[in-house]
């Protein structure tokens, strides 16, 4: 019951921090959060909650604030993340649902989330590497010039232009057609890539030679790794809100939006089932970046994690809020994947 209690005065002083950047003291707690105690006994609370590390007293006769160690447990006994209001998820939907191709959904995914939270928002493109391969088509365009086209479970479209020794016939293109996807629909990059190396040795030698070239133009295409270490930011000028209290971790924070891999890092790796991970201020990679939070989850099509997003913000941050802006903006993302 004690502990409960102490809880309870703990996930006020959170709340009232995040709102008003002000160190809480017993009195406002009373007045402001029905905490069916005496102001004695939330002093006590405080005073237990503060020897245990749990908060801290910033200034003599201030109020306190809480520790990254408060913050952890505040988090870890969320009971429910606060769910989205209507018109939230009426701006996801409407916003997302224009999206015509891989980078129009990150770049509208990564500006939304940065609105909804408030928040620097981050997201990586999903990476080459763990994307499977969807449908390959082969276009005839004229004489013996083909169009082949790459669609991986990314929402990646790649072509690429073969010229052909010979023509080939409508029956022809449509055989080889079928074999290619036959071969890699499904199957992984690299797993493609072996199957369709396969393919050419096994064919007549009459068609040998086209389907060697088509190969070689898909193998390239399924190479280029040009995304794999793209992240998209949105939110810089979010940070401005925070004023002195965050200006310690405003200069290195920008600094680290200009470097992608350390962006990557902060995010971590892209976790399957919708799990939404909070690393909180010294939790993190790099001491510079003490001072901010990190909530990111993996998106991808089904039960795939093809890459992560997230926000990156001040330790002072409305979590069960954030938590739901990010695990929302996912799963949306995740869903047109899987449509592509």
């Amino acid at each position: 019951m004690v502990e409960d209690r102490r809880l309870a005065v703990l996930r006020a002083i959170v709340e009232d921090y995040v709102a008003t950047e002000e160190p809480v003291g017993s009195k406002a707690l009373v007045e402001r959060h029905g905490l069916g105690v005496s102001p004695a006994t939330v002093r006590n609370d405080m005073a237990a909650l503060e020897e245990e590390g749990y908060i801290a007293q910033p200034h003599t006769s201030a109020g306190r604030v809480p520790t990254d160690k408060g913050y952890r447990l505040f988090v870890d006994r969320l009971s429910t993340v606060k769910p989205l209001s209507m018109a939230e998820r009426r701006a996801i939907v409407t916003f997302l649902d224009g999206s015509v191709d891989l980078d129009d959904v990150v770049h509208r995914s990564v500006r939304l989330l940065a609105q909804l939270t408030r928040q620097v928002a981050v997201v990586q493109y999903p990476t080459l590497a763990r994307s499977t391969v969807r449908h390959v088509d082969l276009i005839a365009l004229h004489d013996a010039r083909l169009l082949v086209v790459l669609i991986l479970s990314t929402g990646r479209v790649e072509q690429r232009l073969v010229d052909l020794e010979d023509p080939l016939t409508e029956t022809q293109l449509t055989d080889l057609r079928s074999r290619v996807n036959r071969a890699v629909v499904g199957e992984r990059i690299a797993e493609a890539g072996v199957a369709l190396h396969a393919l050419a040795e096994d064919v007549p030698g009459a068609d040998r030679a086209a389907t060697s070239r088509v190969v070689t133009a898909i193998c390239e295409a399924m190479s280029d790794h040009r995304s794999d270490a793209r992240v998209a930011v949105s939110g810089a000028a979010n940070l401005a809100r925070y004023g002195d209290s965050f200006d310690t971790a405003v200069r290195p924070l920008l600094e680290a939006l200009e470097e992608h891999v350390v962006l990557l890092k902060l995010l971590g790796e892209a976790h399957t089932g919708g799990a939404v991970t909070v690393r909180i201020g010294h939790e993190g990679p790099y001491q510079e970046l003490a001072a901010t939070s990190v909530v990111a989850t993996g998106y991808g099509p089904g039960e795939q994690a093809l890459a992560s997003l997230g926000i990156v913000g001040p330790t002072r941050m409305d979590y069960p809020g954030t938590m739901a802006a990010v695990r929302a903006v996912a799963r949306y993302m995740s869903r047109i994947l899987d449509e592509a």
